[in-house]
C-alpha cells in the first residue's frame, strides 16, 4: 500500500519537511529536528491558499474549510492534513483520498474530559443541581428537594470503549457497582476492569439505577435507547447522554421525565446543534443540559494540539498507524487486481461482526492463486469486523492497530487450491467462553469484480452479499421455505434472492434470503418461532 508519504528519506533531504498550522490551538513544542513548523493561528484563507504549496502538511481545527479549492491550490507537495480534535466535517475526505492525501485527527485527546463530563452530569442529576440552581436564581429557596446518593447503586454503561472505560474507573471510585453492555469487547477486558458484563441491552437496563451511553453513532446505535428501552429501567432511574445526539431518543427521554418514570437526566448532545429555541429538551423537567462541552477543558485542548502535531510528524516519517481518518489509495496495479477482494473481505468481516461480536480470534484462509498478494484483504476484513464497534472509525491504515488494542488475535493461512472456485477467502472468528468456544465461519469469492458469498458455516451457498440477508437453518424437509416466504409476504417484505445449502440429504439444511427491507426484532422472533425453523439471523452486508 502506498500513501505518497515515502519521499526522500529525512536524512537525505537538504531541506526540512514543512508544516503549516493555520488555525488557533495550543500546538506545544514546535521545535523538532528535520521539521520546520509555522504556527499562524488565524491565517486568512487567501493567505493559506497562497502559502500552502510550500508545505508538506497542513494542520487545522474547524475554522478552515479544506475543500477542493484548497487541496488543488496545495499542489503535489502536500501529503498530510491534520485535524485537531474529533470531527472532520470541514474536510472534503473523498477528494483528499482521491488526491492521495492522508487525513488524520486526534480523537483520544478529549477522552478524560468527555468521561468526566458524563460523571458530572450523573452527579448533578442525582442531586438536582440544575433544578436547585434555577429555582434559587428565581428567588425560590426550596430545601425540600431530596436527591439520591451514588454509593452502592448500579451504573449501566453502554459501550466499554476508551471513554466508557474511564467512566467505569471513575464510577468505581465513587463506590458504584458497574455493569456494561458492549458485544464488541472481549470478556477479558471486562475482567481486567472489574466490570460485570451484560449479555444484552435489555438485561443491562433491567438491572441498573443509572445509565450512561458511550458508543459511536451508527445505524445500529441510532435510537437504541428509545421508549421501550427507557421503560425497562427501574422507576426513578437517571439517564446520561454525553456521547452523540440521537443514541437516546430525544422525545422518548422527555416523555420519561415528564411522566416521572425517570428521576432526572443529563445531556451534552443534541441531534441538531445548536438546538432551536422551541426544542423539547429546553422545557423538560429535571434535565441538565450543556452545549456539547465534552472536549472543552484546558487540558484537552492542550493535548489535542500537541497530539495532532505529533501524529502529523510521525506520518511524514511514514508511521500512519495513529489517527488516520481515511486510507491513502493503493497503487493502481494492486487496486485493479484486488479491488473486488477488498470489498469481499470487508463484507465478510461485517457479516461476522453481526453473527459473533466480541470475538477473540480471527483467521483468514486464502485458497487458490490470487492476482496479487492478498495481505490487504486481511486488513479489509478487520475494517468490516470492527466497523461500528470502536470509538475510532476503522480503515485500511488503522484497522490492525485497532484490532490489537481490542485484543483480537489475527492468523492467516494460505492453501494452494480451492475445490470449487479459482480463489476463495474464508474468514473464521472465535469467541472463547468459560464452558466452550463459539465460532462462526463465512467465505466468498469474486466473479469479475463482484463479491459472492460461497460459504456460511459448513454449508455451501452462492449469493451476492448486498442489503439484508436472512440466514435460517432447518431440517432438510419440504415446506420450510414456503412457510417462511408466506410469512414474509404477509409483512410485505420482498425477497430479492435465495440460496440453499445442506450438509447431507435429510440432515440439517441452511437457506439464505436476500431481502429488500430489514425486519423488526418482533418479526425475527416470529420467524424463529416457526416449527420448521431451528435458527434465524438477520445481517446487513
Amino acid at each position: 500500500m502506498t500513501a505518497a508519504l515515502s519521499a526522500t528519506p529525512t536524512e537525505a533531504r537538504t531541506a526540512p519537511l514543512r508544516v503549516l498550522i493555520c488555525d488557533e490551538m495550543n500546538p506545544g513544542n514546535l521545535t523538532h529536528e528535520g521539521f520546520e513548523i509555522d504556527y499562524e493561528g488565524n491565517l486568512e484563507r487567501a493567505e493559506t491558499l497562497r502559502r500552502l504549496p510550500e508545505y508538506d502538511a497542513l494542520i487545522t481545527r474547524s475554522r478552515t474549510k479544506v475543500d477542493r479549492e484548497l487541496i488543488d491550490a496545495a499542489g503535489p507537495r502536500l501529503k498530510v492534513i491534520g485535524r485537531g480534535g474529533v470531527g472532520v466535517d470541514n474536510i472534503d475526505l473523498d477528494y483528499a483520498s482521491l488526491r492521495g492525501l492522508l487525513v488524520l485527527n486526534a480523537p483520544e485527546s478529549n477522552n478524560v474530559s468527555a468521561a468526566e463530563l458524563a460523571v458530572m452530569h450523573l452527579m448533578a442529576a442525582a442531586r438536582g443541581l440544575t433544578r436547585s440552581d434555577s429555582k434559587t436564581r428565581a428567588g425560590q429557596w426550596d430545601r425540600k428537594f431530596l436527591g439520591v446518593e451514588l454509593k452502592d447503586k448500579t451504573l449501566g454503561i453502554v459501550g466499554l470503549g476508551r471513554i466508557g472505560s474511564i467512566v467505569a474507573d471513575r464510577a468505581q471510585g465513587l463506590r458504584l457497582k458497574v455493569v456494561a453492555f458492549d458485544p464488541y469487547v472481549p470478556a477479558s477486558k471486562f475482567e481486567r476492569q472489574g466490570v460485570e458484563r451484560a449479555e444484552t441491552l435489555d438485561d443491562l437496563l433491567a438491572r441498573v439505577d443509572f445509565l450512561t451511553v458511550h458508543t459511536p453513532l451508527t445505524e445500529e446505535t441510532q435510537g437504541m435507547v428509545g421508549e421501550r428501552e427507557l421503560a425497562l429501567l427501574r422507576p426513578g432511574a437517571i439517564v446520561v447522554n454525553a456521547a452523540r445526539g440521537g443514541i437516546v431518543e430525544e422525545r422518548a427521554l422527555v416523555a420519561a421525565l415528564e411522566s416521572g418514570h425517570l428521576f432526572a437526566a443529563g445531556v451534552d448532545v443534541f441531534v441538531d446543534e445548536p438546538p432551536t429555541p422551541d426544542h423539547h429538551f429546553l422545557r423538560a423537567p429535571n434535565l441538565g443540559i450543556t452545549a456539547h462541552l465534552g472536549a472543552n477543558t484546558f487540558e484537552a485542548q492542550e493535548r489535542v494540539g500537541a497530539e495532532i502535531v505529533s501524529r502529523v510528524l510521525d506520518a511524514l516519517h511514514g508511521d500512519v498507524s495513529k489517527g488516520a481518518v481515511n486510507a491513502p489509495a493503493l497503487d493502481a496495479k494492486t487496486l485493479s487486481a484486488l479491488g473486488g477482494y477488498l470489498k469481499l473481505g470487508e463484507k465478510l468481516g461485517r457479516i461476522l461482526a453481526q453473527l459473533l461480536p466480541g470475538a477473540h480470534d480471527i483467521e483468514l484462509t486464502f485458497r487458490g492463486e490470487f492476482p496479487a498478494d492478498p495481505a490487504p484483504v486481511v486488513t479489509a476484513a478487520l475494517v468490516g469486523y470492527l466497523s461500528g464497534s470502536t470509538d475510532e472509525k476503522p480503515n485500511l491504515i488503522n484497522a490492525r492497530a485497532l484490532a490489537k488494542e481490542r485484543g483480537l488475535n489475527i492468523a492467516v493461512r494460505e492453501e494452494g487450491d480451492s475445490p470449487d472456485y479459482q480463489t476463495e477467502v474464508i474468514v473464521k472468528v472465535t469467541a472463547h467462553g468459560p464452558d466452550k468456544d463459539r465460532t462462526r465461519t463465512v467465505g466468498g469469492t469474486v466473479f469479475g469484480r463482484s463479491p459472492r458469498l460461497t460459504r456460511l458455516r459448513d454449508f455451501r451457498v452462492e449469493l451476492e452479499p448486498e442489503g439484508y440477508i436472512l440466514i435460517a437453518s432447518n431440517e432438510d424437509k419440504p415446506g420450510a421455505v414456503a412457510k417462511l416466504s408466506n410469512l414474509l409476504g404477509t409483512w410485505g417484505v420482498n425477497i430479492a434472492g435465495m440460496a440453499l445449502g445442506r450438509a447431507e440429504k435429510g440432515g440439517q439444511a441452511l437457506f439464505t434470503l436476500t431481502l429488500d427491507d430489514g425486519l423488526t426484532p418482533e418479526q425475527l422472533q416470529a420467524i424463529r418461532d416457526l416449527d420448521v425453523i431451528e435458527s434465524a439471523y438477520l445481517v446487513r452486508a
